[in-house]
Order: structure tokens, then C-alpha cells, then sequence
């Protein structure tokens, strides 16, 4: 179990507790709490105390969220879950934990949110006559086919509600559970109201392992493009993120491997440390490659004005100056004459129809 105690943040793991196949080494409080959380074994006198992952649900009130973003090519997503299992160190998203009284750390990795009246809520909104039809992406703050996916179907329940309304999406994962859907994707792709992301960080599986701990392995992420593919779902490979002096030399030949396996188009952003990343993911660079910590961080730092990172609108995305440049040209050189730099078909909004809802009159004629 764990409780809230008043440890320095620093303090709040015990040293015989077993943290298998997990990104975080720490589990500091997040920005708005003034203490940390100390996790202690549901036995006080077992051996070997290994940490958890647990699963509190929601009732939201609303599912779909606005973003105004001029660096994102959507306006609206839904996120069936907080937290992400996939424990990837990098994720931008781990600050979010912070909103929930939880770390950004191991707890975000272990302490997750489901939301299984989320395909209920979406239908709802989607039905209100003040809803105006745009795509909405899936996954795009924690991965909506992370392990728990098996056990809630909320993001399959949440792709009915979309199928049937006609309602063009765009899914971004890493998860292999995907192909579990492929009957709904594929025919929402043979009427242009689906395509998939699937990210892409490197190709080599003991740094995938240590990036992405719980995430599928490179290669089983390019047999999930080659299943998408096959059943006409477009694929775009997304090289996210990019780590400069780690992942950077990779570029590519991801590209190449993607390419082969059936993805359509590609894109990639820079390594981003918003707010606790920063902290944690040099935590986890100094432990796993501390012979390249200081010239990532340089590299990192020179992209972004001698900051760790800048939220700048345009900038935050790419970073700016001659690595970033270097990155950038390279991607788009290597893209061009795999022929994955071009657009992808523009999503159908004219299908969208509001089907009859159980009861309403008209049903029974």
C-alpha cells in the first residue's frame, strides 16, 4: 500500500523495494505537493517488496478536450486513461500526474487512471447540437493501448461510439494491442475516417528497453505498422522523440525500417523535458549512460536558448540552432527519398451523422 508522509521527496522510496521493468528511478512530489509518497508491502515482513501497478477508475464529466495549440494539427482529443504503464522516462506527459496529487515519477508509471465511462460521456457529447465535427485524436497525452487496455476496452468502446457516428480519428501508440481493432480500423480507413501514428524511438532493443520499459519492442512496433498496413489503415511513422547524442544517429534507418514495413508518411519531435521530466529523465541518464549524459544535456540546452527546455510556440517542438538544423535536414533528406514526406489524405468530416439513439420514435419504422 502507500501513504502520503512528511519525507523529503528524495526519501520516498525504501531500499529493498523491488522496482522491476519501470522508467522513474524516484517517486518525488509533484509540483503542488509538499510531500512524497512512501510505498510499503501489503505484508511488513516480506522478503522482497516489489512495486505495483494499480488501477483507480473516474467518472468524468467531459471526455473530448479543447486545445488551441499552433503547434498541433488537431483541436480536440480524448485520453481513456492517466498514467501510462509504458513507464517511457521522456513522456511530456508525467507532469499531468502532478494535477492529481500524484508523482510525475514511478507513480504515473504505476498508480493509473481509467476512465470507463468515457465511450458513454463521448457519445453524449457527440450528440449535443452544439457539436461541431472536426477528427479527434486518440492517445495523444498517455497511450490508449497501454497494458490495462486488455482488461477496461475503453479505447475500443470509445472507436464503436466514433464508428458510428461516422467520426473521423486519428490514433497515436506504441501499443501492440492495436491490432486487436484492426476490424474497426480497417473500416473506418476504407471510408477515410481513420488513420494511425506508431512512434518509433530507436531500433536498438537494450536502449528501447531502458527508454520504454513496458512498451513493445522496436521490432514488434514494425510488424504493428505492417498489420495496419495490410488492412489499409495509413501509418504514420512518428521518430518521437528524437534524443540528441543518444537516439539522434538512428534516424535513418528507423525511417528505412518503417518504410518496409507498410508506414505512408513520417514525422519526429525533438526530446522535450517539460517541468519534472527534466529532473527525472537526467536521473535516469546519469544511472543508465552517464558516459553521454553532459553531451546530451549540451545538445538539449543549445536547442532551447541554454534552457533545459522552452514551451515556445513553433520552437518547442524542434528546438532551434545548428544540432537542431542538422536533425531536421537530415529527417527531411532521408524521408524524401523513402518517398514518407508526403501528406497524408485529409480525414472525412461530411459522413458524420448522429444515429438514432435507443427509444427515439423513429426507430420504429
Amino acid at each position: 500500500m502507500f501513504h502520503f508522509g512528511g519525507m523529503k521527496p528524495e526519501q520516498t522510496l525504501p531500499n529493498d523495494l523491488r522496482v522491476r521493468a519501470r522508467g522513474a528511478l524516484s517517486n518525488a512530489a509533484g509540483r503542488f505537493e509538499a510531500y512524497g509518497v512512501a510505498y510499503e508491502a501489503e505484508d511488513p515482513g516480506e522478503a522482497a517488496r516489489v512495486l505495483r501497478t494499480q488501477v483507480t477508475t473516474e467518472r468524468p464529466r467531459r471526455v473530448i478536450t479543447y486545445n488551441r495549440s499552433p503547434d498541433l494539427p488537431f483541436d480536440r482529443s480524448i485520453n481513456p486513461y492517466r498514467g501510462c504503464e509504458h513507464g517511457c522516462i521522456y513522456c511530456f506527459a508525467r507532469p499531468s500526474h502532478a494535477y492529481l496529487g500524484l508523482s510525475p515519477g514511478l507513480d504515473f508509471e504505476t498508480r493509473l487512471i481509467a476512465r470507463p465511462e468515457a465511450p458513454a460521456r463521448l457519445e453524449a457529447e457527440l450528440r449535443a447540437r452544439s457539436y461541431k465535427i472536426a477528427p479527434v485524436a486518440i492517445g495523444t497525452n498517455t497511450d490508449p493501448y497501454q497494458p490495462i487496455e486488455a482488461e477496461f476496452g475503453i479505447t475500443r468502446a470509445c472507436l464503436e461510439v466514433l464508428q458510428r457516428f461516422n467520426h473521423p480519428v486519428a490514433v497515436i501508440t506504441k501499443g501492440a494491442l492495436i491490432e486487436r481493432d484492426l476490424d474497426i480500423l480497417g473500416d473506418m480507413a476504407a471510408r477515410g475516417l481513420a488513420r494511425v501514428g506508431i512512434s518509433i524511438t530507436t531500433l536498438d532493443e537494450v536502449l528501447a528497453r531502458r527508454l520504454e520499459p513496458r512498451a513493445p519492442t522496436p521490432a514488434r512496433r514494425l510488424e504493428i505498422i505492417r498489420r495496419l498496413s495490410e488492412v489499409g489503415v495509413p501509418v504514420r511513422l512518428m521518430v518521437s522523440p528524437v534524443v540528441p547524442g543518444l537516439t539522434d544517429p538512428e534516424i535513418e534507418a528507423i525511417l528505412a525500417a518503417g518504410r518496409e514495413a507498410g508506414a505512408g508518411a513520417a514525422s519526429w519531435i525533438m526530446l522535450r523535458l517539460p517541468r519534472e521530466v527534466s529532473p527525472l529523465f537526467q536521473e535516469w541518464l546519469a544511472a543508465q549512460y552517464p558516459d553521454r549524459a553532459r553531451k546530451v544535456m549540451n545538445r538539449l540546452r543549445e536547442m532551447h536558448g541554454g534552457q533545459e527546455y522552452s514551451a515556445d510556440w513553433h520552437r518547442r517542438m524542434r528546438g532551434e540552432g545548428v544540432h537542431a538544423r542538422m536533425i531536421a535536414r537530415r529527417f527531411d533528406l532521408a524521408a524524401r527519398r523513402l518517398g514518407l514526406d508526403q501528406a497524408q489524405a485529409v480525414l472525412r468530416t461530411d459522413l458524420f451523422e448522429v444515429p438514432l439513439a435507443r427509444g427515439d420514435q423513429l426507430s420504429l419504422f
